[in-house]
């Protein structure tokens, strides 16, 4: 029986958390270690876990894999959530890219204060609504999925993002019909739905202890 893959971050979402939904998403099982002190994090790099020195990192098929865009590539591809041709992953990618830089927006915030914070969370909405949305609803114009008739990788990250924008600004889908549908629709697909409910591995809106470690462990 192969090893469960096994996830090297702090106990909070970052750029883990991409990881974890595409895993959820594919049905995979894993486990996690917590860095919850410099000393953990400073081992890691000393036995060359760490390619680059950064997570997050994942262990899985005996391999020590680093980077985000290609541990979430590697499982998409491995679990059949990367579309049928070049071409699919062509698209994919760059939905891909458009989910990530709209939750890029929204991973800072915690960290933020003030006006600053305030600025960000403007910026989040006007994006989401301006640049990234209207896309993505255009996209969904007659299918279900973002790229072909199957879920890929494309349509798990949107979803991210949908909610982790809503989490900042609730009615930010007021406007996009197709995207109300699609967010409904594939929060009820079976292994979603299950990475969805309390108790999952979904991690929740990041707290000012998981702020207060990773400053520790990064920037001390």
């Amino acid at each position: 029986m192969a090893q469960k893959p096994k996830l090297y971050y702090f106990n909070g979402r970052g750029k883990m958390e991409s990881i974890r939904w595409l895993l959820g998403a594919a049905g995979v099982e894993f486990d996690e270690e917590f860095l919850e002190t410099k000393e953990q994090y400073n081992k890691l790099i000393e036995d060359g876990s760490l390619l680059f020195q950064q997570v997050p990192m994942v262990e899985m098929d005996g391999m020590k894999i680093v980077q985000s865009r290609a541990i979430l590539n590697y499982i998409a591809a491995k679990y059949n959530l990367y579309g049928k041709d070049i071409k699919d992953r062509l698209f994919i990618d760059m939905y891909v890219e458009g989910a990530t830089d709209l939750m890029l927006a929204v991973i800072p915030l915690p960290f933020q204060q003030g006006d600053a914070k305030a600025k960000q969370i403007d910026l989040i909405k006007n994006r989401a609504v301006n640049r990234y949305f209207p896309v993505y609803e255009k996209a969904l114009e007659g299918q279900d999925f973002l790229v072909g008739k199957q879920l890929s990788i494309a349509d798990v990250q949107l979803l991210e993002a949908i909610l982790m924008v809503e989490e900042v600004h609730n009615d930010v889908l007021s406007h996009f019909p197709r995207l109300q549908a699609f967010k409904t629709r594939t929060s009820e697909i079976p292994t979603i739905k299950k990475f969805l409910q309390p108790g999952s591995k979904r991690k929740p809106i990041p707290d000012e202890k998981y702020v207060a470690t990773v400053n520790k462990i990064l920037y001390s």
